[in-house]
């Protein structure tokens, strides 16, 4: 029984690869940060000296400034331009925290004012917080009005940071201000132990959760944001979202849930119990899951970020959460979506309830007092006659129940009941998410862009089909925004500006959304790319516009058919962006035809030409299918021909190069060899000390001497860069040839060297020609069928 687990994991595992595997999870386009600085759609900023380690950045659209925190500093950005102004402030610890910090037994990298915390305070000002050298502090930054790129700190003019970012640098947390007030889930002690929801600033007081693991156990927080429930203010909730040790009896031990978490906003705790505690928190359980046979769902239990997604109405945004597994069998990720009717749903419903430590958890069936614990004092909670001015007007069974019941029994489950995105066993981890709802021709999209551990961000869509359940996941572009591989630690959206910003420890990346115009230049190629940001206006691939004056607009995001939606459009001439390349191989050596698509969802076919006749290249163990090209193992002379490399997708085929296969018979390169050593001119030799000849060699070759050995060693070697002239890199190859050569005189030999090779092989060619015509022509005995 003990394999038991161990088995359910790998089968769950298997489920889920098969899951993904069913998804369009390719993305179709791969750009790599220098393709993405060519075409002026990234650009980077690393701070004044090139490093500049991010932990807090803040996104100001009213001002258009960019604010980023770092390790011992603060940084305002201008949006525009990347040599766009920028000013700098320095922020190390107080004097003496540093070195305090270093005797309690913290690394030295460690102590340092790392800022964690950006956030509005008021017309004029930022509210910054930094770790402080594990003494957190507080200050407020002067960022001017707008319009104004002012940007000053009183270093004296700092205050007590504990409760409002943790002393830990790496330990995580989460926050958000509003009404003057600061909201925060961390832990709030030096040894990281004391984890807490505080509320500070403000005219109220000071607010925390009760130390008791049945409210938080062992939380990781992830994010808080203020919702509204409706129009009455007195209504107002903060919710978190965070992980944490479950206790509900079933589950194994050090398990892991997802919670959503509120508060009121207005709570002010109770008058005679938990005073200055929290007396609304309660919490639900967040199911982000696939479901499996006979009822067995596999389960992502790992929160790694949330984004909220507003809509125009400010109490009902989208909730997008990215979840990982935390199984050591198998890597999967997934993002799933919640409707905020869902999570109230949840929050109205029965509370879970254990009579004892041997009983199992199941829902409260008793008599829940009033007011119910959880809801806010406000005109909508009260009744006539029993009115509460503010929590400490509750009775205190309300507060004791709050205390003993702070989980809901019923779970808030995704829309759909399933993740909108899946991933397994891929090469790197999601760890972050925005989300931009765009208007597209046919409708509405949520674009969905995911930062990974590697400094890439994917763009992607999910699509729901009819009235089906199931969704089709589709990667549009993976954009390689930092040059070297590095974790995105945060990500911000500008709908405005349309841009994304991509924080990482190499610095902050500014990167378009879109860029229309690359995808190509024909209707079909702009109708394939899928996009919702792009469309086809009759000339170009453009940006989408919903009320746009130009009405000839095709887009097809759903099923990206160019056959249906371009078939007006000369194809041919706009879409054969077709190479013709001669291509010389030697026989019995290899050759590849290089042929990559674009698009890596498309599939590619090869056609041979024979004179006026074309069929499909037969593919075996000597001519094999690569993904850059057909690779030809071992060259024969019937291989010669026209061959033709086309691209698929989406029933749209496509020509993207044609090459003309010449091959070159052996036996004449080593006639050619034979001659370059006895009988070539004087011009392609050169004498060694002991005055016996060498052939053409490289410098290397030069610089040991002059045996026969090294002759051997260089003809072989030339062998081998005429092979490589097969794979159509002839002037890559040249270059490389003059690199090796030792100056301008032995560069014009080698180039000699090859029209000569060229023409040796253009004479046995025509030989071979006359030769042929010649035995056709004279009469054979019929018997032997030999010439007479």
């Amino acid at each position: 029984m003990k394999g038991f687990p161990l088995l359910c994991n790998v089968i769950l595992g298997a489920l889920i690869v098969a899951v993904s595997a069913t998804k369009l999870n390719v993305p179709r386009l791969k750009l790599p940060y220098k393709d993405l600085l060519a075409t002026n759609r990234s650009s980077v900023f690393s701070g004044r000296h090139g490093q500049l380690p991010l932990t807090a950045v803040f996104l100001d659209e009213y001002r258009d400034r960019l604010f980023l925190g770092g390790k011992d500093v603060l940084y305002s950005l201008l949006l525009g331009p990347t040599d766009s102004e920028s000013k700098e402030i320095s922020w190390p610890p107080l004097p003496g925290n540093r070195e305090d910090c270093i005797e309690m037994g913290k690394e030295q990298t460690e102590c340092a004012n790392f800022v964690r915390l950006l956030q509005p305070y008021n017309r004029t000002h930022l509210l910054a917080c930094g770790t402080g050298a594990f003494q957190p502090m507080c200050a407020f930054i002067n960022v001017g009005h707008r319009g104004e790129h002012v940007f000053t700190m009183d270093p004296t003019n700092v205050e007590n940071g504990r409760g409002k970012v943790p002393h830990d640098p790496s330990l995580p947390f989460a926050s958000t201000f509003s009404g003057g007030e600061l909201y925060t889930g961390l832990t709030a002690d030096f040894l990281g132990r004391d984890s807490v929801i505080f509320r500070s600033l403000g005219s109220r007081s000071t607010m925390r959760t009760e130390t008791d693991e049945k409210l938080l156990n062992d939380p990781k927080f992830i994010a808080a944001h203020l919702i509204p429930d409706n129009d009455d203010r007195d209504n107002d909730k903060v919710y978190f979202f965070f992980t944490e040790k479950v206790t509900e009896a079933g589950d194994r031990e050090g398990a892991i849930h997802t919670r959503v978490g509120r508060v009121c906003a207005n709570d002010v705790g109770g008058q005679r119990v938990l005073v200055n505690k929290w007396s609304t928190f309660i919490k639900a359980r967040l199911v982000c899951s696939v479901p499996g046979p006979h009822g067995i769902d596999t389960h992502f239990n790992q929160l790694e970020d949330v984004f909220l997604l507003r809509t125009k109405d400010e109490r009902n945004p989208e909730v997008y959460a990215i979840f990982s597994t935390i199984s050591n069998v198998f890597q999967g990720f997934a993002v799933c979506v919640y409707q905020m009717a869902d999570i109230r749903e949840a929050f109205n419903g029965p509370f879970a309830h254990k009579e004892g430590p041997d009983y199992q958890w199941g829902p409260y069936e008793g008599r829940v007092p009033y007011p119910r614990p959880g809801v806010c004092p406000s005109k909508i909670t009260n009744q006539p006659g029993r009115e509460f001015g503010s929590t400490k007007d509750f009775p205190d069974p309300v507060l004791h129940f709050a205390r003993g019941h702070p989980l809901m029994w019923q779970p808030v489950y995704p829309s759909l009941r399933q993740p909108v995105l899946v991933k397994a066993n891929i090469p790197y981890k999601l760890r972050q998410i925005v989300v931009d709802r765009v208007e597209a021709e046919d409708g509405q999209y949520d674009v969905m862009f995911i930062g990974t551990d590697i400094g890439t961000v994917l763009k992607v869509i999910a699509l729901q089909s009819g009235n089906s359940l199931e969704t089709e996941e589709v990667t549009l572009e993976e954009l390689q925004v930092f040059k070297v591989p590095t974790p995105i630690t945060s990500m911000d959206i500008s709908v405005k500006r349309q841009a994304l910003f991509a924080a990482s420890p190499a610095g902050v990346a500014q990167v378009k959304l879109h860029r229309c115009e690359t995808y190509g230049r024909a209707c079909a190629e702009c109708c394939l790319a899928r996009d919702p940001y792009c469309a086809w206006d009759g000339s170009s691939c453009a940006r989408y516009l919903p009320n746009g004056k130009r009405r000839y607009r095709r887009q097809d995001i759903r099923h990206g058919n160019p056959v249906l939606q371009c078939l007006d459009q000369t194809q041919s001439e706009d879409l054969d962006v077709t190479e013709d390349r001669v291509v010389y191989g030697t026989e019995n050596n290899s050759t590849l035809l290089e042929c990559v698509p674009r698009s890596l969802q498309a599939t590619v076919t090869w056609l041979v030409q024979h004179n006026d006749r074309k069929e499909e290249v037969k593919t075996d163990d000597r001519v094999m299918p690569t993904e850059q090209g057909l690779l030809f193992r071992r060259l024969f002379r019937h291989d010669e021909g026209v061959y033709i490399c086309h691209s698929q997708e989406h029933g749209f085929t496509q020509t993207l190069a044609r090459f003309t296969l010449e091959v070159l018979q052996g036996d004449t390169l080593d006639e050619l060899m034979a001659r370059d050593n006895a009988g070539l001119s004087d011009s392609f030799k050169d004498r060694s000390p002991a005055g016996s000849y060498r052939s053409w060699m490289p410098c290397s070759a030069y610089s040991r001497g002059g045996s026969s050995g090294q002759m051997a060693q260089s003809r072989l070697w030339f062998k081998d860069i005429m092979q490589l002239i097969g794979p159509s890199n002839l002037p890559q190859v040249e270059e490389y040839c003059e690199r090796m050569w030792c100056n301008d005189k032995l560069r014009r030999k080698h180039k000699s060297m090859l029209e000569k090779y060229r023409q040796a092989q253009e004479s046995a060619r025509k030989a071979r020609s006359r030769n042929s015509g010649e035995r056709n022509r004279m009469p054979r005995d019929v018997s032997t069928n030999r010439a007479v």
